[in-house]
């Protein structure tokens, strides 16, 4: 048990949110030059590097580019094996790339054509991975059939509380106006039914960058895209997707918040830092000696680390 350096106790929950990475059979790149499958495998590798692991990874759609059933079938050969090395459990989401029929039998061993809704247990904390996807359309929306299974479902309280996962993030759009014509429609019909119960955060995907917001009085998190990302600021284009900018968002879930981080997938220069050992160290001071260490701007270790060469 690591020492607790602030005053906030360690999260209860860990979560790894990632969205859309598109994967495609036989080595096809997205748009002839998005290697798809190395966004998700570097994913993957990041994860590997985040202590504690996730309890649970979480994609938030748009699974298979295409909804090929050999791009199902390759998207668990990666992604269950590291998952299972890191003691998560993983939660498949819908997307509009994805289809139903495929989806259920790649990822399930199920034949179906409805829509695809499930509830996980992840130590208590209830994940509803909700299907949004409109057979045909880019553009999200839930059934009645499926808003009247969720309040079934939310009418009991989780020890935890409950996330919600869907593809179609119910926000505005204020940094990307084209994707409103495939946004969620008719939210307020989901507000009527979130309102009021234990659902603590809502997490999507589908935008391809990372975005936050509020609904029905629950916080929203959206995450970026592994393979590539829409960029928010583009220069005389209407949409522009780039191959860059990639990130997966981890969600740490205390007793009265949830606090998200983005991590990006590319790497970059260390400019300063110190090795690992010296969380041991760190870790042994009490916590007068750690705030006289590292606070305190004329310390030892402060000199040092203004002098520390990167990666020594």
């Amino acid at each position: 048990m690591h020492a607790q350096f602030g005053q906030h106790p360690a999260p209860s929950h860990v979560i790894a949110h990632l969205s859309d990475p598109h994967l495609l059979a036989g080595g096809q790149r997205q748009y002839g030059r998005v290697d798809t499958e190395a966004g998700l495998r570097r994913a993957l590798e990041r994860l590997a590097h985040v202590h504690p692991a996730p309890q649970a990874l979480v994609f938030t759609g748009d699974l298979a580019d295409k909804a090929e059933p050999a791009a199902y079938a390759r998207l668990r050969e990666i992604v269950e094996p590291a998952a299972a090395a890191m003691g998560a459990q993983v939660v498949w989401t819908m997307g509009n790339h994805d289809e139903r029929a495929e989806y259920a039998a790649g990822l399930f061993g199920e034949e179906a054509t409805g829509p695809q809704d499930r509830v996980y247990d992840v130590a208590g904390l209830r994940v509803v991975a909700l299907d949004t996807s409109v057979p045909g359309y880019h553009h999200g929306e839930l059934e009645e059939s499926q808003l009247a299974w969720l309040a079934d479902v939310l009418a009991t309280p989780a020890e935890h509380g409950t996330i919600l996962a869907m593809h179609h993030p119910p926000i505005p759009l204020p940094m990307l106006r084209a994707a409103e014509i495939i946004e969620l429609l008719d939210q307020h019909r989901l507000e009527e039914v979130v309102r009021g119960t234990d659902v603590r955060e809502i997490m999507g995907g589908h935008f391809h960058f990372s975005t936050y917001s509020q609904f029905a009085g629950v916080p929203v998190s959206v995450a970026s895209a592994s393979c590539y990302t829409s960029d928010p600021a583009p220069v005389k284009r209407f949409v522009s997707g780039v191959d860059g900018h990639t990130s997966f968002t981890m969600m740490h879930v205390y007793a009265d918040r949830v606090v998200h981080t983005v991590v990006p997938l590319a790497e970059a220069p260390e400019v300063s830092g110190f090795p690992s050992d010296v969380l041991a160290q760190v870790e042994a001071l009490s916590p007068e000696e750690r705030r006289e260490a590292l606070s305190r701007k004329d310390s030892p270790f402060n000199a040092d680390f203004e002098d520390h060469s990167p990666r020594d």
